[in-house]
């Protein structure tokens, strides 16, 4: 199994007037939705599909919660999830008020153990095999 790759034609954010440029893009083949995780946890346990599923469902519910606290989310193996948010770039430290704040992301920061995982991902160009 390989991570498919695309090449994707994109434009300097920095700089609109440079000539685009192409980059490697990873292509997502799908989605899983929260069913088919409780289906293959089930599956690898004791425990009923019906079971893990109202486990995932009780992760999501306090994973937002907590977030929305706050809190640094740490998934174990996985990493931790933060909220984040961009805003107006002001010159002084009281010019900075909650009208600045753009817009809230996610931040994820994959553990050591996942990063080193990566290391050993395949990839294939538009269905063809390369590493």
């Amino acid at each position: 199994m390989s991570l498919k790759i695309k090449a994707l034609n994109i434009k300097n954010p920095q700089d609109l007037n440079e000539e685009s440029k192409y980059i490697a893009k990873a292509i997502s083949t799908g989605l899983i939705d929260f069913e088919r995780l409780a289906y293959l946890v089930s599956n690898q346990c004791t425990v009923r599909e019906s079971d893990c599923y109202a486990v995932l469902l009780a992760l999501e519910h306090n994973m937002l919660d907590e977030l929305q606290q706050g809190k640094v989310v740490n998934f174990g193996r996985i990493g931790n999830f933060q909220i984040g948010v961009k805003s107006n770039r002001e010159e002084t430290a009281e010019e900075v008020t909650l009208s600045t704040i753009k817009s809230a992301h996610l931040n994820f920061r994959a553990s050591s153990k996942l990063r080193s995982k990566l290391k050993s991902v395949e990839f294939s160009f538009k269905g063809q095999t390369s590493s």
